[in-house]
């Protein structure tokens, strides 16, 4: 007999999300289990200086706060909470969620999953965590857990592994944990499945975007939606954008499967409601992703204003009254931001800023001697000198770097609400995983406009189609386009998509690699891969080291890539007019100027 659909939503897409969405969930609707997601490369360093300071720390302490009255409604509603806030110390999130329990008077069994924690083999790091698949999870669930806590799991884990409990997978069901593996990925991010963070938010209200839900079937097809009378909306396009969110490639490659995005299908099921069906999964590597942080060293900041006229000169002369200062600093990096409006009506829109940040090994040399210097300039420097905020103290900074380690060396082991061990072997695997190659794409000479791609190009027909070539208008390629960006590391992605198929085919065609180093200058002498998704109408890049050490180091002014896809969908290029919605066609001559 077939079971029913798993009910499965998620109340948290980072350390520091909508509190309150625990209880929205419990109390919005039906639901068999409820995930929340809680860390991130940089979760991780956060809860590796709270472990230094306190032993006992290393989780993340919202979730406990928001289990004092979230613990009591899911035992009313039969709910299975399972969260990866244990971070770092999943035994002891553990035993705090049964000392909550016994406190509140709700009779919950707890379990976790631990053997994540690789620290003590890598000399020198603050964290080291290997990224575990969701059969542990699935172990503790099978053991009657209501409660599982686990540590470094892959996001997605959080809903394969549920997802193998109830309709009893085996790890070889390839195609079906394949496909909840991409509903995990889209619920894993929380309200960017409903509407957060979406290039097309204009069309929508998404002022309090509802947090998503899958309803998971035996096939491991599944419906993303959410609780009725909740804000944003469910689309295909919000489905698309969470399903590119800091991807790389078409495969994704995962401790339990390998899931094969150009194979995922999108068709609409109803209002808020978006089927994935036909995902391929394959054998897993047979390494497991390692995220390991170090202190990397000590940063300080320094923001001038700069108001007014003369303002390139004004720059100048901040970073040559500092350069003695800053002789000897690893790294000085400055950035002019020319957010000034001529003839501005308000101070703040005359105004730029030029943002100085630096890192040294040493706090000294970052420390007191930088930030002396900079306010000792108040009154023998550019005229109306002042900065953002008082220049304050070095601070630590961490970076981040990824490793691999044999499956079969973790010890991946489930802690059933007994007290029970089990060891949770690693499945068959493919061998190990491999980089992605990077894409052939057409020449492209980046000349002329300075404004986004060249004058004249992008407005071609397809390749070998036949068609002539249509009318073009210069417009961004947002007027077109979606995009979603974030991290991987020192690397970000940014995800491409349309709307409709003949865009797909002019986006496939004009999109190379070339033409986005073009669009986006900063990522020119950096290593661009291209993967294409034809399913989705999506192109996916990767960009190889535009983060540096990663978000925590504090390398770029958007550390996390968040806003680069936006960026790119702001570059001007020529795009076909028929493509194009009306309002963004070229404007009618007014009357009797015509040709």
């Amino acid at each position: 007999m077939t079971r029913r659909p798993l009910l499965i939503g998620n109340a948290s897409g980072f350390y520091g999300d909508r509190s309150g969405a625990l209880r929205e969930m419990l109390t919005g609707g039906p639901l068999d289990v409820l995930t929340g997601d809680y860390l991130a490369e940089l979760t991780m360093l956060i809860l590796g200086r709270d472990r230094l300071k306190n032993p006992d720390l290393g989780y993340a302490k919202t979730f406990l706060r928001q289990l004092e009255e979230g613990l009591g409604l899911a035992h009313e509603r039969g709910v299975r909470l399972v969260t990866n806030a244990g971070g770092l110390n999943p035994a002891g999130l553990a035993d705090a969620v049964r000392a909550l329990a016994a406190k509140v008077g709700v009779p919950v069994s707890v379990a976790h999953v631990e053997g994540d924690d690789l620290t003590a083999r890598e000399d020198g790091a603050l964290t080291a965590n290997a990224y575990l698949g969701g059969a542990g999870i699935t172990a503790c669930l099978r053991a009657g857990a209501d409660v599982v806590v686990t540590g470094r799991v892959t996001d997605a884990a959080l809903v394969s592994g549920p997802a193998a409990w109830w309709f009893d997978w085996a790890p070889e069901d390839h195609d079906r944990l394949a496909g909840a593996v991409v509903a995990g990925h889209v619920l894993e991010c929380g309200t960017q499945a409903t509407g957060g963070n979406y290039s097309f938010f204009t069309g929508h209200d998404v002022r309090r975007p509802g947090f998503p839900l899958a309803e998971i079937s035996a096939d491991g097809s599944a419906v993303i939606t959410k609780h009725p009378g909740t804000g944003g909306v469910v689309s295909a396009g919000t489905v698309t954008a969470q399903l590119l969110y800091e991807t790389q490639g078409v495969r994704y490659l995962g401790p339990d499967v390998t899931a094969r995005l150009d194979t995922v299908r999108l068709t609409d099921d109803g209002p808020d409601r978006v089927r994935i069906s036909g995902v391929r999964g394959e054998q897993p590597p047979s390494t497991l992703k390692v995220g390991v942080t170090r202190i990397g060293g000590w940063r300080n900041e320094v923001v001038f204003v700069l108001t007014g006229l003369d303002i390139e000169e004004k720059a100048d002369l901040v970073r040559s009254q500092l350069a003695e200062t800053l002789e000897g600093v690893a790294d000085a990096a400055w950035t002019l931001a020319r957010t000034d409006h001529e003839d501005a009506d308000t101070e703040e829109t005359a105004s730029a800023l030029l943002r100085l940040v630096v890192r040294d090994p040493s706090p000294d040399r970052v420390g007191r001697a930088l930030t002396s210097a900079a306010v000792e300039l108040a009154l023998g420097s550019y005229p109306g000198f002042h900065v953002t905020t008082p220049p304050g103290p070095a601070q630590p900074y961490g970076v981040f770097a990824s490793t691999s380690a044999p499956a079969t060396q973790v010890p991946h082991t489930a802690v059933l609400p007994d007290g029970t061990h089990v060891p949770i072997p690693a499945p068959p695997s493919a061998g190990p995983a491999e980089p992605a190659a990077p894409s052939a794409s057409p020449a492209f000479e980046a000349r002329g406009s300075g404004g986004g791609a060249p004058e004249g190009v992008g407005g071609a027909a397809p390749a070998g189609s036949g068609a002539e070539p249509r009318e073009t208008v210069r417009a961004p390629l947002g007027a077109l386009a979606g995009a979603r960006s974030g991290d991987k590391g020192g690397d970000a992605n940014v995800g491409v998509w349309t709307e409709s198929a003949p865009a797909w085919h002019w986006l496939r065609d004009t999109l190379t690699v070339d033409r986005f180093q073009a669009l986006l200058p900063e990522t020119r002498g950096l290593a661009v891969h291209r993967h294409e998704l034809p399913n989705l109408r999506a192109l996916n890049f990767t960009v190889t080291g535009i983060l540096g050490d990663g978000v925590a180091s504090g390398h770029r002014f958007d550390p996390q890539a968040k806003a680069l896809g936006e960026w790119l969908r702001a570059r001007r290029l020529d795009i076909p007019v028929h493509l194009l919605p009306p309002a963004q066609g070229p404007a009618p001559a007014p009357e009797g100027t015509g040709p």
